[in-house]
């Protein structure tokens, strides 16, 4: 009979409890004992006697998960002297001990204690966890880093006072490692590739979380993902890994990647791989006819390579990336191995978005040339790869759109290939966006050609031709569907649907309005019909184009249409990119619509506001940016209703809106990691605030609100400004995307000057100002400059906005005439522009005319003969400027610079003031006004002081008058003469 608990002494009891734990461990049943000992506070010596000192493992972890459950329970009830004790003896028994499992419960029993036991009052737990974790012994630090994870898990509050520390002692372990990491990886690639190309994904985890610990490595881990990428042994899984990695890099430290000489070595590595031919008998995946469209053709290590220079492009200063990449690319367009050609088009395809204005002003001729001379390639590879990167330099085509639009519509007609035709079609929507009213000669056979593109030879398909696109489309479809399946057709179709949505947007009411009902009934019949999210994203984009030029068409079906919209986005079938670019363009679709319909929308605005707002959280940047840009236009279009229907709820409904939306905006702007987000929000901002006017600024915060987070972005202070430990910038040479960045966020500075004084000029002009230095890049110079000049004009348009435009003048003319002699031409034109609001400045300003007609008076002079003077007189202001957003793959090259102003004061003042300088310049200034009167986007104002100068030229100097005019085209004479009678 086992002797009782209370006999027994100290030494006996300690025996005792470990034969009672041994017996327990072999399958024994002690309960009875185990209770009768643990009414004795002495347990807890015994135990921690045993924990530290038997000889059998599975004891001591059973002693330590005892006492972890008395601590838990019985914290207090424990003696002091015994508490301290076992603080004591439970860190010695975990440095002391060998076996893992012992040490994981002892850990446990340590983060348990901490529960009740904060850190400040056991300072030897942290004399453990400093010692420890900073060991040069492996063993101590893998121990220490055990112990501090239990721990902090249990009770991280108390340890906040550390964080620091801690943080600082996270990154040296995790630089140390990451050597170790690329060993490893080299041998696991041997053993098995799958589970490497799993174990790559450390990497991105480490750049996501806290990049500067791989900096050090960066150069060992591009070599280590070059290697693999280019390795073609092994399985596309592990290469595509590999060279995913390299993008990640590129895009959060290219200005390591550059002052490290990597971008040579990268460059060499993945162009072979991006020009590459397939295997015998094989074709590229996006040359394939069969094309699933399931979003895996990104997979693969050619894409990964277009890419990496798709990163670069939107990354690294173009001067820098183009003096490595063209002479391999050059190389590439001359080759005669046809896969060469295409890699050649396809990186500049991709090089389009990133470096716009390099190539724009650099390069332009020279590669339109060459992708137009591409379209008519021996090799339908190199004439598809044509066709793409055509889509992406599709705003500088105008002057080949005859030739294009006749290849386009011969592709469409008389291709066999199906992915030519796609690819077309995809072409002719480009064009028709950036063409806009010049295509609409070529609808009538563009809507032929696409309303047959689907025809077989069939009497069955020919009898469809006269019917209506949305029957004809739709049973075309299911014929189609019968004979070849959708995954086969979905690509070409999908192609014909956004273009389609392009012509409604592009050529206009008049011309578009008939078929705007048939397009509305075509996307209901074809979603009631197919479960495609792909189908169902394409009808959202035709419904949001429809309601720009027939909203009526929609109204009748706005129950149907938001219903499906606010499905795709509380679906959780976010896994696939079809789901994601389903709610992408549901959101987009949403906000354009509420826009378009105004009151009709008014029932379905708050459900959708509601829907939407939740996205802005949504993982995929393109969802965001988009749930952002639709908020933006849910505020504009509650702002047009209560413009068309002035009620007291309607105004609150507004003020509401901006209360949540404004506010969410400027938070983002500092927050959101993507650069691509922020400038989304920032537009949408902008345009907010120019509908919104003085309601946007109800609220007194604001204007500080908004003015600061514009301060903070021109400054480069937000999160996604963030250069991660990045040497200093170098402001002559950088990504063109980070200059559009503040560019976005200086387009603010005007609109809040226009609603609301005091303007903080204080904050924000100096910021523009630095950048208008001879030091700076074109683009800045053109920013800041044109910026400087809408500043004034936003000045002197607001309420008692003079004033302050005429106290600021002294500081900002010397930067118009410095502008003004500018050697870039778009620099002197924004300072121009800038110039045209003197005029209407009080009268202290009128000092500085003989400075300003000096300085005038010599640009006219010298560029008489180049067109500038047209382009200086000309009133006519043109649409804001289109800006490059990614989406869907198409990109766009826009000329960043300001157009004049739509008052032509500055004419007048140089004719009042320079007669004889004005009458010398007759023929041109004649044939810009001609332009300009009559044209129905001008406003009255505008043209009522041209046609008075006209008048007067016509009086006072008639002859010159007489030869300038007929000097004209005979419609502009008509035009002329027109305008001149009428006003």
């Amino acid at each position: 009979m086992e002797p009782l608990w209370m006999e027994l002494n100290w030494t006996s009891r300690s025996t005792f409890v470990e034969e009672i734990l041994a017996f327990c461990s072999h399958g024994g049943n002690a309960t009875v004992q185990l209770k009768q000992a643990f009414k004795d506070p002495a347990i807890i010596p015994a135990l921690c006697a045993v924990m530290s000192g038997s000889q059998n493992p599975q004891i001591r972890q059973s002693a330590a998960v005892m006492l972890r459950l008395r601590v838990k329970k019985h914290w207090k009830k424990i003696n002091p002297n015994d508490r301290e004790s076992l603080k004591t003896v439970v860190l010695q028994a975990f440095m002391q001990e060998t076996e893992h499992t012992v040490q994981h419960s002892l850990s446990q029993l340590c983060a348990m204690m901490v529960k009740h036991e904060t850190p400040d009052r056991w300072p030897d737990l942290l004399q453990l966890l400093n010692q420890a974790t900073k060991s040069s012994n492996p063993h101590d630090r893998q121990v220490g880093l055990l112990l501090l994870n239990k721990v902090m898990e249990s009770n991280p509050e108390p340890f906040k006072p550390h964080y620091c520390q801690l943080l600082q002692l996270f990154t040296n372990l995790m630089r140390s490692i990451v050597p170790h990491l690329i060993v490893a990886l080299k041998h696991l690639i041997k053993a098995d590739q799958s589970q490497a190309s799993e174990a790559m994904e450390v990497f991105n985890e480490l750049m996501e979380s806290e990049v500067s610990i791989i900096v050090p490595h960066i150069a060992d881990i591009v070599c280590l993902c070059l290697e693999v990428g280019s390795d073609t042994t092994l399985n596309d899984s592990v290469r595509v890994k590999a060279l995913s990695c390299i993008a990640f890099l590129v895009k959060l430290k290219s200005k390591t990647v550059l002052k490290q000489k990597l971008l040579t070595p990268i460059l060499q590595a993945i162009f072979p791989i991006l020009i590459a031919a397939p295997p015998p008998g094989e074709q590229d995946p996006e040359d394939q006819e069969d094309d699933s469209g399931d979003g895996t053709d990104n997979d693969n290590p050619k894409h990964c390579s277009a890419q990496i220079i798709d990163t670069m492009a939107l990354h690294m200063p173009p001067e820098k990336l183009f003096q490595q990449l063209m002479p391999m690319t050059q190389t590439c367009l001359a080759s005669e191995n046809p896969y060469e050609r295409k890699g050649g088009l396809m990186c500049l395809a991709v090089l389009a978005e990133g470096c716009a204005d390099h190539i724009r002003t650099k390069m332009l001729s020279s590669v339109l040339q060459t992708v137009c001379q591409s379209l008519s390639d021996s090799n339908q590879v190199v004439r598809s790869a044509s066709l793409f990167a055509l889509g992406q330099f599709s705003e500088h085509l105008q002057p080949y759109l005859p030739t294009l639009m006749e290849t386009m519509l011969s592709a469409l007609n008389n291709a066999e290939s199906l992915k030519i035709r796609e690819l077309a079609v995809s072409a002719i929507g480009a064009i028709a966006n950036a063409a806009k009213e010049l295509l609409v000669p070529y609808f009538p056979p563009v809507i032929e050609s696409l309303k047959g593109f689907l025809t077989t030879t069939s009497e069955e398909m020919r009898s469809l031709q006269t019917q209506s696109l949305g029957r004809y489309t739709t049973e075309t479809l299911h014929h189609t569907r019968r004979h070849h399946g959708w995954m086969e057709v979905n690509h070409l179709f999908l192609s014909l649907l956004d273009t389609l949505s392009v012509l409604a947007r592009a050529i206009g009411k008049d011309v578009f309005s008939p078929l705007a009902a048939e397009c509305v009934r075509l996307g209901l019949n074809l979603t009631d019909t197919i479960d495609d999210p792909d189908l169902r994203r394409c009808t959202y984009s035709l419904y949001s184009a429809v309601s720009t030029v027939s909203p009526d068409c929609l109204t009748p079906h706005l129950p149907a249409i938001t219903t499906i919209m606010l499905l795709a986005l509380k679906s959780n079938e976010g896994i696939t990119n079809a789901y994601i670019d389903e709610k992408e363009d549901a959101c987009d679709a949403l906000g354009e619509i509420a826009f378009s319909t105004g009151a009709a929308f008014q029932p379905f605005l708050e459900s959708s506001f509601q829907q939407v707002y939740e996205m802005r959280d949504f993982p995929h940047e393109d969802v965001r940016r988009a749930a952002f840009g639709a908020m933006g236009q849910f505020c504009r279009a509650q702002h047009l209703v209560w413009k068309e229907i002035p009620t007291e709820a309607n105004h609150q409904a507004l003020l509401k809106l901006l209360d949540v939306v404004l506010p969410c905006f400027v938070e983002s702007v500092r927050t959101e990691h993507e650069r691509q987000v922020v400038m989304g929000i920032l537009e949408t901002m902008n345009n907010v605030m120019k509908s919104c006017k003085e309601e946007a600024f109800k609220n007194p915060a604001r204007l500080k609100e908004i003015s600061h987070v514009i301060r903070d972005v021109l400054k480069k202070k937000t999160v996604c400004q963030d250069g991660g430990g990045d040497e200093a910038d170098d402001e002559e040479q950088q990504a063109e995307y980070d200059a559009m960045l503040q560019e976005f966020a200086g387009e603010g500075i005007p609109l809040v000057a226009s609603q609301i004084l005091p303007f903080p000029h204080n904050d924000l002009l100096p910021l523009l100002m630095n950048k208008t230095k001879s030091s700076c890049t074109v683009a800045d110079r053109s920013f800041s400059v044109g910026t400087i000049g809408e500043i004034l004009q936003a000045l002197v348009t607001a309420p008692g906005g003079t004033g302050v435009a005429g106290r600021l003048s002294n500081r900002l003319l010397p930067v118009l005439v410095a502008g003004a002699r500018d050697s870039d031409a778009e620099v002197r034109n924004n300072s121009v522009f800038g110039w045209g609001v003197w005029p209407r400045l009080p009268d202290p300003s009128v000092s500085h005319y003989p400075m300003m007609l000096s300085v005038f008076s010599s640009m006219l002079t010298k560029e008489q003969t180049s067109g500038w003077i047209e382009s200086v007189w000309s009133p006519l202001q043109d649409d804001p400027q289109q800006r490059c957003a990614r989406s869907g793959g198409s990109s766009s090259l826009s000329k960043r610079t300001w157009r004049r102003t739509d008052r032509v004061q500055l004419p007048g003042m140089l004719y009042t003031h320079s007669p004889a300088l004005v009458l010398g310049l007759m023929k041109p200034i004649v044939a810009a006004s001609s332009q300009v009167l009559g044209n129905n986007k001008v406003d009255q104002e505008t043209q009522s002081t041209l046609a008075l100068l006209m008048r007067d030229f016509a009086q006072q100097h008639s002859a010159a008058f007489q030869a300038a005019v007929s000097s004209l085209p005979g419609e502009q004479q008509a035009a002329l003469s027109a305008a001149l009678s009428a006003s």
